[in-house]
């Protein structure tokens, strides 16, 4: 049972807007996520300000040069550059975990299997206290433990041009499962619709979750 609304991310939530056009380089931090679908991913982070340009690849896995379809072990993932000035490791975590389903661990919504699961991937012990204490208070305010894992990051593929901003891309497909010669940006909302994720989300998080409603899909 859902405990208080978490007032913090309601307040972080309101705060989200157009990410910054660039980062300082000496303000610059970087989180890799996996949340399911890399296109999911990467347009929720990029409507947050101070996040610059998120990045869709793989991670987690040891197959070499991982590819869309030939993923091998690795998890669809997202590099997500942020200004640590604006927002914090923690915050991105809070986010995050706000932004799937932590209960799930053989995939995300209508995507299933070890390439749609969820991680966070750590590169130092600052981030993985800082990880550790959003998992434990998204369990807290649930009151359910989180199958999501933390990490340690070894290495990210990014994925090949075609799947890169896919969510606001207004290149035509010919052929897709959600019509014909519609936008990738169409194929994308109707993707994400059908697939039930913004539902999901709302159904867990209510009004915590940042990207669901108006700003969401």
């Amino acid at each position: 049972m859902r405990t208080a609304t978490n007032r913090t991310l309601i307040a972080l939530t309101a705060a989200t807007g157009l990410s910054a056009p660039g980062i300082a380089a000496a303000d610059q931090q970087t989180a890799y996520l996996s949340g399911g679908c890399f296109w999911c991913v990467e347009a929720d982070f990029e409507k947050v300000g101070g996040v610059g340009d998120v990045i869709s690849g793989f991670a987690g896995g040891t197959t070499p040069d991982p590819t869309y379809g030939a993923s091998g072990d690795h998890i669809e993932a997202a590099k997500v550059p942020f200004d640590d000035s604006e927002v914090s490791y923690r915050q991105i975590y809070d986010m995050f975990l706000r932004s799937i389903d932590p209960f799930d661990s053989g995939g995300q919504f209508c995507d299933r299997g070890l390439e749609y699961t969820t991680a966070i991937y750590v590169e130092s012990a600052a981030q993985r206290e800082a990880a550790e204490a959003a998992i434990a208070a998204a369990e807290q305010e649930l009151g359910r433990e989180v199958v999501t894992p933390v990490r340690d990051f070894d290495r990210f593929y990014p994925v090949g041009a075609y799947h890169q901003d896919y969510y606001k891309s207004q290149d035509r497909i010919a052929f897709s499962s959600v019509g014909l010669a519609v936008p990738k940006e169409v194929a994308y909302e109707r993707y994400r619709e059908g697939c039930g994720r913004d539902q999901r989300v709302r159904q867990i998080w209510g009004d915590d979750a940042p990207f669901v409603g108006e700003a969401g899909s």
